[in-house]
């Protein structure tokens, strides 16, 4: 190309960019600038290559050949200029058909990705020109499209692939989004298609601009600041933008998108938050402010360091949670659900009708969950022993009060068919109620059942528990743990069950809590659940033990506790302290994890009453134990409790024992004089027990205790000194252990009929007279033992010889013959000897065979 010509292409294409700047935005201008240095370049290259053309002469470049007539033609054409608007048609053209081709195939990644491209060539042209009639065509087809493709996806076996599946989904809410401002166009276009395309004139439609987020700065000394400094919303220009009732819905988006992200100021979002409340006007800004600032400030306790929320926090947000009660209430037509969609018109806010459903999403459940969940966690890092604990705990008052109140919100909800409320947002909230109740004595729970009536509007009532309903508490536990076994599975209905038994001991119905754990069967499958559970099976058991030693039921007592506390491990399995071993493997992690599972102070069972029954127990069964594994050798020995006999055995080994300082040092002593008679001695150890006092009527527990060493002792007397007697006066014993002659026939009659004792009880003569058996002398009875261990051992040797012969090699000959090394010449005949002088006593002997050991011992 000529110098000329190009001057000439150079000139039109800037005159067609100065044009482009007129009707296009600095973004735009930027892509035609680049554009045109492309061009320039192009152009450049065209100037060297004629350069170099044009060295040959100066005559022969006027010159035409062939070749130079044909490009001279080529250049007579009329080159066409197009204006800005002409090419960003034919760009949107492009798209559209890239969008086509992409629906032809069912390419959805495509179609997303030439979707948002074309909304960014929209929003270029919308700014000076009409919004073309093919791109209102385009998204009305792709919306029928995708709704068509949707609705095949239902039916069909065969689904998209993942690209394909994730671009459906952005592409249905960008489409729904994005159509929603073009409604009135897409409705002229779907009345009418070919009129709508074949008409001249384009409607303007004007899109909804961009919300600029604000942004908070401290706005000190800037004009409009509300008190002349402080913290604020500033605009673009530097100014404090007011908070305003409508700008309230666009500010929580954006304080619900920056969630999650670094570097976010939590509190200052709290604080526009409050801001906005105090300007807020309808119902609906209200429920939708006061839900995004409660997770807010849930949201603060995920970056702090002391991993629970701040008692000024807890309350702001849980009075908050009352008022946003209150507000739903007042507003029935407001509903908070967890399967609501968002409303996406910052701009215009919801308007619905006074007989007409609205649906908010959120859970007050959950709500009600975390304040639940904050204050536990408060309470477990609060030292107990102070004052700030006792204020602490006096919230748990308010918290018991939102529950039931949230509790009949859900109620309400479950009421309405339109709505479709799940059960499983009823089960959470009633075991929470469950699980504020079922610990505490039912005094208690009466102040906190009628103190959170009070505080509920009188025209609310539940259908669970009425408000007019019967005020025993044992009857409201009955009530809701019936409502979850009907109504839930697995983990709630488990929890439950728990809860109402440890109800029924704690308040000493024992038979009746242990029929329903026995009926239960929870103790088959309690390590199925998780842990928390399995700390309230351990609390449950525990309970009902220390029921059953209130109800003078030592034996039952000792064998329920027996796995707890037998175990050294109290403290970890109650959740009520971490013990951690000399040489354990525990990680970081998972000791934190631990601790986050302990219980609060005022829920704990007291470690040192736990220990003082069950060692006490241990005593009144093991002292007449060994008692009477001491007196007959050829009872076989058993034990109840070892870590009892452990504690018994070190107390025994020292050499100087001085007063009881302990509960376990009192139990020793009291064992030891017990078993030597002493059954005064022993009661007056165990009375002196301070522990006693923690419980209930602790005197009757103190008699009863009294009246079980008196007849231990008299069973241990019996079982020591029955040899030595032939009759014993009832009248004889009743004194030495202060008991009613009934009493001592009593107690003698049951060990006859148990066989524990050998003797009869004359009732005619007041009398025991003991049955005299075969006696063995201490030599007889070390022989006996002797020769039990021997045929111990050598059964045990047949067993190991079994195994590591597996039978072979003629190991064990039953029969006479050959020995155990027969075929090895001289040896085998001394082994046939042997088993020949075995087999001749076979016949009434021990006909036992085993190779060289057997004929040895034999012999």
């Amino acid at each position: 190309m000529s110098r000329f010509f190009a001057g000439g292409d150079s000139s039109s294409e800037s005159s067609s960019s100065d044009e482009e700047e007129l009707y296009s935005d600095p973004e735009a201008q930027k892509e035609d600038e680049e554009s045109e240095e492309d061009s320039d370049e192009e152009e450049e290259d065209d100037e060297s290559s004629s350069d170099e053309e044009g060295g040959k002469g100066g005559v022969s470049k006027f010159l035409r050949d062939q070749e130079s007539s044909e490009e001279s033609e080529d250049e007579d054409k009329v080159t066409v200029v197009k204006s800005a608007k002409d090419k960003r048609l034919e760009e949107l053209e492009g798209v559209v058909k890239l969008i086509d081709n992409a629906r032809r195939i069912n390419d959805w990644s495509t179609i997303s990705t030439e979707f948002d491209k074309l909304n960014r060539q929209i929003v270029k042209m919308a700014a000076q020109e009409k919004v073309p009639k093919i791109y209102i065509k385009t998204i009305a087809e792709l919306e029928d499209f995708m709704n068509d493709t949707i609705a095949a996806q239902k039916v069909s076996t065969k689904k998209l692939n993942a690209t394909n599946a994730r671009g459906l989904n952005a592409m249905k809410q960008k489409i729904k989004r994005n159509n929603r401002e073009y409604t009135t166009e897409i409705e002229k276009y779907r009345t009418d298609k070919e009129d709508y395309m074949m008409s001249e004139e384009e409607e303007e439609v004007q899109p909804v601009e961009k919300v600029k987020k604000p942004k908070v700065v401290y706005t000190e000394g800037l004009e409009g600041a509300d008190d002349g400094g402080g913290w604020g919303i500033v605009g673009t220009d530097g100014k404090a933008v007011p908070y305003t009732p409508e700008k309230i819905l666009s500010n929580l988006r954006s304080i619900v998108e920056s969630r999650g992200k670094k570097n976010t100021d939590r509190a200052e979002q709290i604080r526009v938050m409050e801001k906005l409340l105090e300007v807020a006007v309808t119902p609906y800004q209200n429920i939708r402010v006061l839900l995004t600032l409660i997770s807010t400030r849930f949201d603060l306790t995920t970056s702090s360091s002391t991993n629970y929320m701040s008692q000024e926090q807890w309350k702001s947000a849980e009075h908050e949670f009352g008022t946003l009660l209150g507000m739903l209430e007042a507003n029935r037509n407001l509903v908070v659900v967890e399967n609501a969609e968002e409303w996406e018109d910052v701009e215009k806010p919801p308007q619905p009708a006074a007989d007409e459903l609205f649906k908010i999403p959120g859970s007050i459940v959950s709500i009600a969950e975390r304040l639940d969940d904050e204050l536990t966690r408060s309470l477990q890092h609060v030292d107990p022993h102070t004052a700030e604990y006792i204020e602490r705990l006096s919230d748990e008052q308010a918290l018991y009060n939102n529950i039931l109140r949230a509790l009949l919100y859900v109620e309400n909800l479950q009421t309405i068919e339109k709505l479709e409320t799940p059960q499983d947002a009823a089960n959470r909230i009633v075991i929470r109620r469950l699980e504020h109740v079922y610990f505490k004595p039912s005094q208690v729970v009466s102040i906190l059942e009628e103190t959170a009536w009070k505080s509920i509007p009188a025209e609310l009532d539940s259908k669970i528990t009425a408000r007019s309903g019967p005020q025993d508490i044992a009857t409201l536990v009955q009530v809701l743990s019936t409502y979850l076994f009907k109504n839930s599975i697995d983990i709630i209905r488990a929890r439950a069950y728990l809860c109402q038994v440890y109800y029924f001991a704690l308040h000493d119905q024992y038979y009746r809590a242990r029929d329903m754990l026995l009926m239960s069967h929870l103790q088959e499958t309690i390590t199925n659940f998780n842990i928390s559970t399995q700390i309230l099976f351990n609390r449950t058991l525990v309970q009902v033990g220390l029921c059953a030693f209130r109800a003078s039921l030592v034996y039952e007592a000792q064998n329920t506790l027996q796995e707890i506390c037998g175990s050294g491990r109290q403290k970890e399995l109650l959740a009520q302290g971490v013990q951690l071993q000399r040489y354990s493997q525990v990680t970081p992690e998972q000791e934190k994890l631990e601790r986050q599972r302990q219980l609060p102070f005022h829920m704990h069972i007291n470690l040192d009453l736990l220990e003082c029954v069950y060692l006490t127990c241990s005593m009144l069964l093991e002292v007449p134990l060994l008692a009477q594994t001491g007196s007959s050798p050829d009872i076989k020995k058993r034990v109840i409790s070892k870590t009892y006999r452990r504690l018994l055995e070190f107390h025994e080994r020292q050499i100087f024992t001085g007063p009881p300082e302990n509960t376990r040092d009192h139990v020793m002593q009291a064992s030891r004089a017990l078993a030597a008679g002493e059954w005064k001695r022993a009661a007056d150890l165990i009375c002196s027990i301070k522990v006693w006092e923690l419980m209930a009527h602790s005197e009757q527990i103190k008699r009863m205790l009294s009246e079980q060493i008196q007849e231990e002792g008299l069973r241990t007397y019996l079982f020591t000194y029955a040899p030595f007697y032939d009759t014993l006066s009832v009248n004889t014993l009743a004194g030495m252990f202060d008991l009613t002659e009934r009493k001592v026939a009593a107690v003698v009659s049951k060990m006859i009929s148990h066989e524990e004792l050998a003797a009869a009880l004359d009732q005619v003569n007041s009398a025991i007279i003991f049955r005299k058996g075969v006696e063995l002398s201490r030599l007889q009875s070390l022989a006996l033992t002797l020769s039990d261990k021997a045929s111990g051992l050598i059964e045990s040797n047949e067993r190991v010889l079994e195994q590591r012969t597996q039978g072979t090699a003629n190991a064990f000959e039953r029969q006479g013959g050959q020995g155990g090394r027969g075929g090895r010449g001289g040896r085998g005949g001394r082994g046939g000897q042997r088993g020949d002088r075995g087999g001749s006593r076979t016949r009434g002997g021990q006909q036992f065979g085993g190779g060289a050991l057997g004929g040895a011992i034999k012999v």
